[in-house]
């Protein structure tokens, strides 16, 4: 099978200066968020985050013949827009800045840093996707690090709403895992009903929906007039500058190296994100306890995305959003074994994730 980097330029350099910006542009934009959140309301960062990220993938796909045909192609499709709208951006943006105003921006990004997982379960659950004894210890060995250092690190890291008692660790880690969740169900609407448009070219009309969606809820249920202008100004760079990127950088990566690299990269996310916290003043430093159990959850993370594929597999289709997206300049000249790893994946925002990202 040909690469999936084939036919793409760049020298030898190109593919890590990719990679660690897109893991430096995640963590900051797990920080900012975590920030950010501490004196704005959730929701209203999640509806600046989404808009301004609208504005900047749609200005470039209107740059390309290619872009704006697919972005109408997209916008074809309202029930389906709506449906990745709500699960990818509304849904996930929702619970996972929720979440890290009461319990952190290190936790919540070990949280979704567990995307690869959640996506192999429901696969398994609702798709059929196929199992193996690796990815099911490697599932429990990440989940149990990531519950250890939920509890393991104290109010070190807690956000500015909690106290680091356990119920505010329960809620505020389930919004987290909630949003995760529809974060991984989103990849699968996705592969089903817009494998077949360039991610780029159907970002537009799902971020559109989903700045519709966060926007009229803020509105409503959001007291907006103690927001200063700094405050929106650093929304608009957490929207603009860290997570449109992500979206452009996380695509060309999967182009190039695969999703399964690519997947890996949010691995060290979660790191960074705990020493920035420590290095910023915002949280005490971190214990050896705490190190190693997000190391015990990278660990399992990569034992379910890691190895190969046996032939014919179905593959888990990996979120479009904080870390999936396209730039919408793949080679015309594309092999047919080639397309199939930018339609679908095994995820995660960073991800997240592909982002927080």
């Amino acid at each position: 099978m040909t690469s999936a980097g084939a036919g793409r330029g760049g020298g030898r350099l190109v593919v890590p200066a990719l990679a660690a910006c897109m893991v430096l542009l995640l963590a900051a934009g797990w920080l900012l968020s975590g920030h950010l959140v501490a004196g704005v309301p959730p929701l209203a960062v999640a509806a600046g985050r989404t808009a301004t990220a609208f504005v900047v993938i749609m200005m470039i796909a209107l740059l390309t013949p290619r872009g704006r045909t697919g972005a109408r192609t997209a916008a074809a499709r309202p029930r389906a827009v709506l449906a990745l709208a709500f699960l990818g951006f509304f849904a996930y943006y929702s619970g996972t800045l929720l979440g890290t105003r009461y319990v952190g921006a290190s936790r919540v990004g070990l949280i979704v840093s567990l995307l690869p997982c959640v996506t192999f379960v429901i696969g398994i659950l609702a798709f059929r996707e196929p199992s193996s004894r690796r990815k099911v210890l490697g599932t429990v060995l990440a989940g149990a690090g990531a519950i250890g250092f939920l509890l393991a690190d104290g109010a070190a890291s807690a956000g500015s709403g909690s106290d680091g008692d356990a119920a505010t660790l329960l809620a505020g880690g389930s919004l987290a895992f909630g949003g995760t969740l529809t974060y991984a169900l989103y990849g699968y609407v996705y592969r089903q009903r817009m494998s077949d448009v360039p991610a780029l070219a159907a970002l537009p009309a799902i971020t559109g929906a989903g700045t519709l969606m966060l926007g009229v809820t803020a509105l409503l249920f959001v007291p907006l007039g103690g927001v200063s202008a700094a405050d929106w100004g650093g929304v608009a760079v957490l929207g603009a500058v860290l997570t449109a990127p992500v979206f452009l950088i996380s695509h060309e990566l999967i182009l190039r190296k695969g999703p399964l690299f690519t997947s890996a990269l949010g691995l060290a996310v979660p790191f960074l994100v705990r020493l920035g916290e420590w290095g910023l003043g915002t949280a005490a430093a971190p214990g050896a306890l705490p190190i190693l159990l997000i190391a015990g959850s990278a660990a399992g993370v990569w034992l379910t995305v890691g190895g190969r594929r046996r032939a014919g597999a179905a593959v888990p289709a990996r979120p479009r959003t904080e870390s999936d997206s396209g730039t919408g300049t793949e080679s015309e000249t594309e092999s047919e074994n080639d397309r199939p790893v930018h339609r679908a994946s095994a995820t995660a925002e960073a991800l997240p994730p592909r982002s927080p990202s």
